[in-house]
């Protein structure tokens, strides 16, 4: 309980100092675009640093999290060394890109959606970073860290399902751009408001939260499972490449909410093929580790 009552208290106050540091890197980007310094910054509204913001306030945060949590190693968050990291790696991409882009096909052959008369190329580049990157940040975070911590209460399933519902709600609750025009010293904390905006749609609410939930809980299980962070990094980057991929190669042309969201990764469609994912991941963890015997 004490460790869950320190996780909770590292939360709000990275939330606190996000907010505060926000509005000093707007104002310190603006001062340098204006000057002729970066001058690309000036595109960038304050969400951007906002959220920028937060993720600088979780990294300063989290020595002392780890400090006060006694977390010398890490077998102290349940991790061990794999030696088959690639193999998990590259089957965890493999397992998730499979059925997304399976589904695409489905989507575009209903009309659901249609092929771009042109790929953005210089798109594709930064997609390709977010897929190596974003996976490598958020499973060392969440999975690693916030669940590794969670899991030394012994209980594994209110571990992974409170690690989850924490990877969705941050997921979900983001405030709309644009939001803060005219940036204050309170203009963080206008943000963390706004970013509940997005509740007013009962079942916009619950297919979102819905899918990026059973998300989290596939990638908190493929951890559990490994000891290691490699399986699920792998399927984080195979949704973040897919969708992305899919959503640069075809477009939306008939509103099928709530069978597919905005994306590949919203609706009742896109559950469904999480959860084929999750069998798909257990069969051949099973058949793997048993050729290993």
């Amino acid at each position: 309980m004490k460790d869950v009552i320190k996780l909770a208290a590292y939360f709000i106050a990275t939330i606190v100092v996000g907010a505060i540091l926000a509005p000093i890197l707007f104002w310190s980007a603006q001062s340098l675009a204006a000057h002729g310094v970066f001058s690309f910054l000036a595109r960038y509204d304050f969400e951007t640093f906002f959220h920028r913001a937060l993720l600088i306030a979780a990294v300063l945060l989290l020595w002392p999290l780890l400090r006060v949590s006694h977390v010398r190693s890490m077998a102290d968050l349940g991790l061990a060394p794999n030696s088959r990291w690639g193999r998990d790696l590259f089957a965890g991409v493999a397992i998730s890109v499979v059925p997304l882009l399976f589904c695409g096909v489905l989507l575009i052959a209903l009309h659901v959606y249609a092929f771009r008369h042109s790929f953005a190329w210089a798109r594709f580049g930064k997609m390709l970073l977010a897929s190596i990157a974003v996976p490598f940040i958020e499973e060392a975070f969440f999975r690693g860290i916030v669940l590794g911590v969670l899991l030394r209460t012994g209980r594994k399933y209110v571990a992974i399902f409170a690690v989850s519902a924490i990877f969705a709600v941050v997921h979900f609750l983001k405030a709309p751009e644009r939001t803060s025009e005219i940036v204050t010293w309170t203009s963080g904390f206008s943000s963390i408001a706004h970013a509940f905006d997005g509740i007013g749609d009962p079942m916009m609410l619950a297919s979102a939260l819905a899918t990026l939930f059973f998300i989290g809980w596939i990638l908190a299980d493929a951890r559990v499972l490994t000891y290691s962070l490699w399986l699920s990094i792998g399927l984080h980057a195979g949704w973040i490449f897919g969708s992305g991929a899919f959503s640069r190669l075809a477009r939306q042309q008939t509103l099928a909410f709530p069978w597919i969201g905005k994306n590949m990764l919203v609706g009742i469609i896109p559950l469904g093929i999480a959860v084929l994912t999750w069998i798909i991941m257990r069969t051949w963890l099973k058949y793997d580790r048993a050729s290993q015997v």
